[in-house]
């Protein structure tokens, strides 16, 4: 980390107007794509006609320290995570004829689970550490339902299977407890399993490319939407805390000829 940082020198290398507005999130951890994108939503809605350039970038290579048998948490990390980078850009109000929206993002849910805590990463003498609770996926599958409940409630949502998925790539442990505690179809986190398998855990990154494999994947197939044929999605974060973001996402028509 610096100062000044990434932010400052993104803006540098795009060419950017100097009165373009920057802000920076470091250690959120794996929910943190959710989480800025939720932060964005709300950014655009009240400041007409903005746009945001969201940047994710994770460079887990500085969790890489030997093996340790004390820690073998930590070498479960370094076997687990990649680095990646990836960017979206988040508006409201589309111009007509000019911007081709691929998602549109409905609302948010943050929820802590409790008695969760514990340190996932931290900075010390010896550089960034790194720990997995080997209960993790345990918390994850046993609190996915609840935050799935209260985020389409509203909505009237309670068949996930109706939905398309755009989850964290966390590991496998968790993907196929969710999996199993939702009684979820095989084919529901396929793009999260593929991703994981392609990239590793990218932390923040991963949903950003979920959100371009999903709708690549819905233009192959020629489905209608770029949610792989459904109308409403969910995209789901999870990090240190414990802490699940929930973003409940409508896809939007799929024109054939769509770049």
């Amino acid at each position: 980390m610096s100062m000044p940082g990434t932010d400052y020198e993104i803006a540098k290398l795009l060419g950017l107007e100097p009165s373009v507005q920057r802000m920076v999130l470091y250690l959120v951890g794996c929910h943190a794509g959710p989480h800025i994108l939720k932060h964005a939503k709300d950014i655009v809605e009240n400041n007409k006609g903005a746009r945001i350039l969201v940047v994710c970038s994770e460079i887990t290579t500085v969790n890489f320290h030997g093996p340790s048998e004390h820690h073998i948490d930590s070498l479960v990390g370094q076997a687990l995570f990649g680095d990646g980078a990836a960017a979206v850009v988040v508006g409201a109000d589309p111009v007509a004829d000019v911007e081709l929206p691929l998602f549109q993002l409905i609302h948010a849910v943050q929820t802590t689970v409790p008695d969760s805590t514990g340190p996932a990463s931290e900075i010390v003498e010896m550089g960034q550490t790194f720990h997995l609770r080997k209960d993790l996926p345990f918390f994850v599958s046993k609190n996915v339902e609840q935050c799935l409940v209260k985020a389409f409630k509203p909505i009237g949502i309670t068949d996930w299977n109706s939905i398309f998925w755009i989850a964290h790539n966390g590991g496998r442990a968790i993907l196929d407890q969710t999996e199993a505690e939702l009684s979820l179809a095989k084919d529901k986190l396929e793009v999260t399993r593929d991703v994981l398998s392609e990239y590793g855990n990218t932390g923040s990154v991963g949903i950003i490319i979920m959100m371009d494999e999903i709708r690549n994947k819905s233009l192959k197939q020629g489905k209608s939407t770029t949610g792989l044929g459904f109308d409403w999605g969910v995209m789901f974060g999870f990090g240190p805390g414990m802490t699940i973001e929930t973003l409940v996402l409508r896809s939007l028509a799929l024109a054939p000829h769509q770049p």
